[in-house]
């Protein structure tokens, strides 16, 4: 029998928070929801907006890495396989497809990221600072030690 491919890469925005469970056994699984938003022209030749919700799963640490960095709102893509499952719920066949995610790449930066950010841009803006006096106090003292005699362009080898 030949082999099938069932790969999905999807982008696109959470629609509400990632919801973290632990099974019996102690696994991680987080269930989450993706918003793809897409654009068409109608049979007028209009523009039109659709969006389409994907439910995504994922387990284990990948699973606690996305409920603890992504919130709704924000920007990820995720790289997985469809997976479908049925059910019987009041009489009626029931089925759903989803997609297991095995891997979130996650887009968008937190605010107290952000904030982080700032302050290593901040810190790393004050160590140069620092290192340009330190440059110009050597530079300084070279100066005066070959002192303030103009340099005479044909002494230079190259």
């Amino acid at each position: 029998m030949a082999r099938s491919l069932n790969q999905v890469i999807l982008m696109g925005n959470l629609t509400r928070d990632p919801e973290l469970r632990q099974t019996p056994s102690g696994q991680s699984v987080t269930s989450f929801s993706l918003a793809l938003n897409r654009s068409y022209k109608d049979s007028s030749g209009e523009w039109q907006e659709a969006t389409d919700y994907v439910d995504i799963v994922a387990w284990g640490p990948l699973a606690e890495r996305i409920s603890q960095y992504l919130s709704k709102g924000r920007r990820c893509l995720v790289q997985g396989r469809l997976q479908s499952h049925s059910w019987e719920q009041d009489g009626q066949k029931r089925s759903k497809v989803e997609v297991l995610a095995a891997d979130v790449t996650f887009l968008d930066s937190r605010s107290t990221e952000a904030d982080t950010n700032t302050v290593s841009e901040s810190t790393n803006q004050k160590e140069q600072v620092e290192t340009v006096k330190k440059t110009k106090k050597s530079t300084d003292k070279l100066v005066e030690e070959i002192g303030d005699e103009p340099i005479n362009l044909d002494d230079i080898p190259f």
